[in-house]
């Protein structure tokens, strides 16, 4: 009997653990809101990981194509940060709910002229950030940031 009620303790922790599992696993979503890019590229545009949202790098492409804004870094920059909200706010997030940027220059001494439209964009707080110069940005881009959003 004492067997038993062994096995039985046992076997309600096993079902226990496996359902504790089960409430841990993270809502994954795949999104292509095709605001910014064409869907049919290699890659979503963002993935959202429960209340968090991981943006692709986002570069100063015009809206709805394969074309970089004219007009160097700020240009490039400003536009950028603009395809960065709308891929934001497709997804039902804004600016504020940025809590990471990783920023690529062409040319880290145009990190200046990038932090000029940068900064623009936030009104309550700046995300934490890290920047690096990269040989060879899509397209032929002076900028590429990718963004990490969260919401409570």
């Amino acid at each position: 009997m004492r067997s038993l009620s062994v096995i039985f303790v046992a076997v309600i922790a096993l079902l226990g653990s496996r359902l504790a599992f089960a409430e841990q696993t993270p809502d994954v979503k795949f999104l292509n809101s095709g605001k910014v890019l064409p869907t049919n590229l290699p890659f979503s545009e963002a993935v959202q990981v429960d209340k968090l949202l991981y943006l692709s790098g986002q570069i100063g492409v015009v809206p709805g194509t394969m074309a970089l804004v004219p007009g160097g870094m700020a240009a490039e920059a400003k536009q950028t940060m603009d395809n960065i909200r709308s891929v934001l706010n497709a997804n039902g997030y804004d600016m504020n709910d940025l809590v990471k940027c990783t920023v690529m220059l062409a040319d880290m001494a145009e990190w200046s002229a990038f932090n000029a439209i940068y900064k623009g964009y936030f009104s309550e707080h700046f995300p934490a950030r890290s920047a690096f110069g990269s040989n060879g940005l899509a397209l032929g881009a002076r900028v590429e940031v990718e963004c990490i959003a969260a919401r409570n």
